[in-house]
């Protein structure tokens, strides 16, 4: 069975004069890129690549927390009583994400690095064990998104406080590689970054760009039947947080890379994965990730009171089950 989504325009996306679909890729940020997008047949891909390749290598200079000479990395080095002023790019996801975090009463919490480091998901080296709890105690004592201060560009480091956008910098790249092909000229395109997407315009027969919402990996015979879900995205991104993206087992338990900063431990409310979908794909992926540590009836709650399209897959003893909100259900053709 298959599902298809097609959002509400004001008016369908304008068929493009000549060009054929290209593709591109790259790699960035530990995963992988593509662009596809209507281009002339005379166009330099090569140039093409490396402009969209630029993009991404400067979001990753200014969020990266595995690159130690990043903008994020030596703000979370400085010394306390300092600022800092943040490249526009840096500081800008910062204040989207302060947004969520507000939102979201916290659910979203950009200053998690400190403890994402102790779970394994971070640069610095893991043991593969669980945090002790003393541990745990004395890396969530400096965190908190309220005890942030952004003044314009400028950031104060009150003293510990560790910056981390690996749940929203991804969603931030997808948005600035589609700028970069706007700036080019480029009015059709589909831009995937490490499984987020954004699209806008029309392929050359008229039809949008469609995508099949991610599904998690099968977890019994009664999950065959969960549908497919096509998405006609134009002007739309997508963002997907699952619990099978990144995670370790230990003594037979499972712990997946999305933290709940209320206990600093991973999400255990049995939320699988959630998809949103925003004209912005910052802030898709960011959303996704607060959905997901609210749990699924706060989540739908959530995106309800929003109008907010979103797909939220829980585990049961009956296997995989989907709820969707009323904003997502409206896109629904039936």
């Amino acid at each position: 069975m298959t599902r298809v989504l097609v959002p509400m325009l004001s008016e369908p996306p304008a068929r493009p004069v000549g060009g054929v679909v290209r593709a591109f890729d790259g790699a960035t940020m530990g995963t992988t890129w593509s662009v596809k997008a209507v281009l002339p047949v005379t166009t330099d891909l090569a140039a093409m690549t490396a402009m969209v390749q630029r993009a991404l290598d400067k979001v990753v200079a200014e969020m990266s927390a595995w690159d130690p000479m990043s903008a994020l990395s030596r703000f979370n080095r400085s010394a306390p009583g300092t600022w800092t002023v943040l490249p526009v790019g840096f500081a800008t996801v910062l204040r989207r994400a302060l947004e969520v975090a507000a939102d979201s009463d916290g659910a979203f919490d950009p200053t998690l690095g400190a403890v994402t480091d102790l779970w394994g998901f971070g640069p610095r080296p893991f043991s593969g064990e669980p945090p002790s709890a003393d541990a745990l105690d004395a890396a969530r004592a400096p965190m908190g998104w309220r005890r942030v201060t952004l003044d314009g560009d400028a950031l104060f480091q009150p003293g510990g406080l560790h910056i981390d956008l690996n749940g929203i910098a991804k969603g931030f790249g997808v948005d600035e590689a589609a700028r970069a092909l706007d700036r080019a000229g480029v009015r059709s395109y589909l831009v995937e970054v490490g499984g987020e997407l954004r699209g806008t315009g029309a392929k050359p027969d008229g039809q949008p760009w469609w995508v099949e919402l991610e599904r998690p990996p099968l977890a019994g015979a009664n999950d065959e039947a969960s549908p497919r879900t096509l998405l006609a995205l134009h002007g739309l991104s997508v963002a997907t947080s699952g619990d099978y993206r990144r995670f370790f087992d230990h003594a037979g338990k499972r712990y997946a890379h999305t933290l709940d900063p209320a206990s600093g431990a991973p999400c255990d409310a049995g939320v699988v994965s959630v998809t949103v979908i925003h004209p912005e794909c910052m802030t898709a992926d960011a959303l996704a990730t607060a959905l997901t540590v609210l749990g699924p009836d706060a989540a739908i709650a959530f995106a309800t009171a929003r109008n907010l399209p979103a797909l939220v897959v829980t585990r049961g003893p009956n296997g995989l089950s989907e709820r969707l909100s009323p904003a997502l259900q409206a896109m629904l053709d039936e």
